[in-house]
């Protein structure tokens, strides 16, 4: 019998993060720095991705 790898996955820094601010987004929780809600779901994962940086997760910036 050959051992099976582990499929489960860590949960990172990051990950907590991203969840956090994307729950926040579809309870309509979610603000920009002006203080209006956001309605796009692209401005809500820019959002998120930049607070998992400053929290200190290892996200790549986006290549253009």
């Amino acid at each position: 019998m050959s051992r099976q790898a582990s499929t489960s996955k860590r949960e990172t820094k990051g990950d907590r993060k991203i969840h956090k601010v994307m729950k926040e987004f579809k309870e309509g929780e979610l603000r920009s720095s002006n203080g209006k809600p956001v309605k796009k779901r692209k401005q809500a994962v820019a959002i998120a991705l930049s607070e998992a940086r400053k929290s200190g997760a290892k996200i790549p910036t986006n290549r253009s």
